[in-house]
């Protein structure tokens, strides 16, 4: 549809100046003439003036932000214009201040099947009894009002002075009751022709001004440009919570609106909200009654032959907040509610699974753990196995693009991190295109701000992942509290939804052993964290024992000596017995006889670096938590930077997780074998008997004092030895 064809939708005879003379700059910038404006111009032949329209175009010169055809757009649809299908479709060029959403937001009113309500005038006139019920209504007794009775006349126009303030609404209810139905010995005299206003916000004593105003209770809804029932429908086809409607003696009926606003910056964001619900409604607003200290028309005298009356008091809602949600009630975009029956026979299609039996596209995953668990380098592997189709901890990936969100290692870190893992694996980065890095380290915002960014530049990447690494860098809120945890984990729901993505993200464990605690209890904050994922993954670490990891050496260095004998010797497995082999103690002579002294040097640096290797290593159990699939059998991981390997042979399944043994059991843990306390006493006695007295035999005494024991302790642990004796309290070694 052209600029010209959206004209056929406007009334010019609705519009106020401003958006007349925007019409008109919308149609320059889109090349058309000043007689195109001219002739739509026309429609309105109240205002139009021959020729205006030329001499104003001239005046519009570029602007570095244009009125454009978006404006011809939104004037169109506010006055009850809807673009057919093709206009939206395909090929549609959207214009800069054009409006992206849903057409109907806050939408009560079909604009096109509103029936006008007359306004009548009271058949009974009893003008003070308006005017009291006008302050009663609006104003608590030690209220200052400001009123203005006085007028002057500038061009034609008969214009309100700044008028009185000083006195409250107690003050003017008390001497109206008594004043005989004469209004104008308590307010003083006005011009019947012109009539009288009144300000419908409180003020201090001092002025009339903004600044004056000291509660923001009110606003006014004033259309100048509507047929007067057309605006009254409208008002009460909104509900809006109108504490008196006023007919102004003319064309239009003011309502004042309950606004309610803790302050002035409060007012104004809720009056911009009410005059855009109005405009998207059909009313349109005199945007000029904005100010909180603006005047209404005066209820109760007489303008011009008509009466300013109260039409009604207190009509729609109760409060402003009871409007503004229903309003917002009415135009949300949740779905409808839809019977089983009816999808019983037809159900959905499921969303293909991301990780096998874990979780599927589009929905979120949680992996918490301690901190330096290695939880970014298993998101790392993650992201490399989806972008390679392959297995990730054992559970094979659907192949695709993925973007991983790094908000904690500075750039050249993030990607050496993901050669490093590449390498280590032994995977070849065939389809190393499919990982996407937004780096933000140092420039995270929080989620709420961060989610319409990342949706924006992941909307047509066709992602089917999104790795969030890690979250406490952008929460919002309190980490403790649900209703604020909530509100950060919709932000999730939101790029799922808009992007068809799942998410993926770490978060830490709170504080304190973990092993007695359930897996879904272990993330630090609220337990929203571990109920909003469709899947959490939990790491908790493995106590290893000396005896395993000498075990785990064993087998590192049988590595090595088996790789550097099919490297250098063939048919050396005749030599070495199945038992040797598994031994390095005689695994490595072995070694020494077969490979030559030359050789068998050059591995020696290898078995150092693989006993070192095993002593880094650390040992993890992973549990999980599933909405989607059936829960898995807790599988234990090896991490040996910088990745991760599943125990597949079953080394750490009788591992205790750190924290899971009871108090007792780990300080008997601690407790030293009875032969290595025994040897100990002895080394302790030996090198106190060596050391003390200057080399000279030392007496039972001295040897107490020096080692901090007592007497009797020290004979018991000379017997215990056995290698030493007591001559006359001197303490001697033995002679063989």
């Amino acid at each position: 549809m052209t600029e010209l064809e959206l004209l056929e939708h406007i009334d010019p005879a609705v519009l106020d100046y401003q958006d007349w003379v925007n019409v008109g700059m919308a149609l320059k910038d889109a090349g058309f003439t000043a007689a195109d404006w001219d002739n739509w111009s026309k429609r309105d032949p109240g205002r139009y003036h021959a020729g205006e329209c030329f001499r104003k175009w001239g005046s519009f010169h570029g602007s570095p932000n244009p009125v454009t055809a978006g404006t011809l757009v939104q004037l169109a649809r506010d006055q009850g214009w809807t673009p057919e299908p093709k206009d939206t479709g395909p090929g549609y060029e959207l214009e800069w201040d054009s409006v992206i959403g849903n057409k109907g937001d806050l939408v009560v009113v079909d604009k096109n099947w509103v029936e006008g309500r007359e306004v009548t005038e009271p058949s009974e006139w009893n003008p003070v009894e308006h005017l009291i019920k006008y302050l009663e209504i609006l104003f608590e007794a030690n209220d200052n009002v400001g009123y203005v009775c006085d007028s002057w006349e500038k061009e034609g126009k008969h214009l309100p002075t700044k008028g009185c303030w000083d006195r409250t609404a107690g003050q003017l209810i008390q001497q109206l009751s008594s004043c005989n139905g004469d209004i104008g010995s308590v307010l003083g005299d006005y011009k019947p022709e012109v009539g009288a206003w009144i300000r419908f916000n409180p003020l201090d004593g001092t002025g009339c001004k903004n600044d004056n105003v000291t509660d923001f209770r009110y606003s006014l809804v004033e259309s100048d440009d509507m047929d007067l029932e057309r605006q009254h429908a409208i008002m009460r086809e909104l509900e809006l919570p109108i504490a008196c409607l006023v007919h102004s003696g003319k064309k239009s009926i003011h309502a004042i609106v309950k606004v309610d606003a803790g302050n002035y910056e409060e007012y104004r964001k809720r009056v911009n909200y009410l005059y855009d619900v109005c405009k998207r409604n059909g009313l349109k607003v005199d945007t000029q009654n904005r100010n909180p200290s603006r005047l209404s028309r005066m209820p109760g005298v007489m303008r011009n032959g008509h009466k300013q009356f109260l039409v009604d008091t207190n009509i729609g809602k109760e409060s402003w907040t009871e409007w503004q949600e229903w309003i917002e009630g009415i135009n949300d975009d949740l779905p409808e509610p839809e019977s089983m029956a009816e999808a019983w026979d037809n159900l959905p299609e499921l969303a293909p699974p991301l990780i096998n039996n874990v979780l599927r596209q589009g929905h979120k995953m949680l992996l918490a753990g301690p901190s330096k668990a290695g939880k970014s380098f298993a998101l790392t592997e993650l992201c490399v196995a989806i972008a390679e189709g392959r297995k990730w901890l054992g559970w094979q990936c659907a192949q695709g693009k993925v973007m991983y969100v790094n908000l904690e290692l500075d750039r050249a870190s993030c990607l050496h991190r993901f050669k490093d893992v590449y390498t280590a694996l032994g995977w070849q980065p065939n389809n190393v295109r499919n990982i996407d890095i937004w780096n933000l380290r140092g420039k995270s915002v929080p989620m709420d701000k961060l989610a319409p960014k990342l949706i924006r530049r992941a909307q047509k990447k066709n992602y089917i992942a999104i790795v969030i690494d890690p979250i406490y860098k952008i929460i919002t809120g309190d980490e403790n509290s649900a209703d604020q945890m909530a509100h950060f984990c919709n932000q999730f729901d939101r790029v799922c939804t808009e992007l068809g993505a799942a998410v993926i993200y770490c978060h830490h464990h709170s504080k304190g052993s973990q092993g007695s605690k359930r897996s879904m209890d272990r993330a630090s904050g609220s337990g929203v964290f571990a109920r909003d994922p469709d899947a959490l993954l939990d790491y908790i670490e493995l106590d290893l024992t000396d005896d395993l990891l000498k075990q785990e050496e064993n087998k590192a260095v049988c590595a090595v000596c088996e790789a550097w004998l099919n490297k250098h010797k063939k048919n050396w497995s005749e030599e070495v017995s199945q038992d040797d082999q598994c031994s390095e103690k005689q695994f490595l002579p072995a070694c020494e006889r077969l490979l030559g002294l030359t050789l068998y040097q050059d591995m020696l640096p290898e078995v150092y670096a693989a006993r070192q290797a095993v002593q880094q290593r650390t040992a993890w159990r992973i549990d999980g938590t599933l909405r989607e699939f059936p829960k898995f059998k807790p599988a234990n991981l090896w991490f040996d930077y910088p990745v991760h390997y599943v125990d597949n042979i079953g080394v750490l399944k009788d591992v205790e997780a750190e924290g899971e043994k009871p108090p007792w059991k780990r300080a008997m843990d601690k407790r030293k074998p009875k032969a290595v306390k025994q040897k100990d006493r002895k080394a302790s006695l030996e090198n106190a008997i060596n050391s003390c007295n200057f080399g000279e035999p030392p007496t039972v005494q001295t040897l107490a004092e020096s080692m901090g024991i007592a007497e009797r302790t020290v004979r018991a642990r000379i017997k215990e030895h056995g290698g030493f004796e007591i001559n006359q309290n001197v303490v001697t070694r033995k002679q063989e």
